[in-house]
């Protein structure tokens, strides 16, 4: 394999971390900020009122995508499969 060949496996391979994980991550960052403000606006400070709901909807946000992200994720292992199939 050639370096140029190499580069553009790792960049389809860092995509396909960004496209799985991303929405997820996205969420989480959404609802930790939203409940932030929350607790800042109320000068609620419990630690749980910040971790329940966001493991709520993360959870439910993966049941939701795990469609998706099983997809993405079997594309590209065949991809991946059949490139090391042709080295043969």
């Amino acid at each position: 394999m050639e370096f140029d060949n190499n580069v553009e496996l790792l960049r389809q391979a860092f995509f396909e971390i960004l496209m799985t994980a991303g929405p997820l991550l996205l969420i989480a960052l959404a609802i930790g900020l939203f409940i932030g403000i929350i607790q800042a606006a109320t000068s609620i400070n419990e630690m749980t009122l910040s971790f329940v709901p966001k493991l709520v909807i993360v959870l439910g946000a993966f049941g939701l995508l795990s469609n998706y992200i099983l997809i993405g994720l079997t594309d590209y292992f065949h991809f991946i499969f059949d490139r090391i199939a042709q080295l043969n």
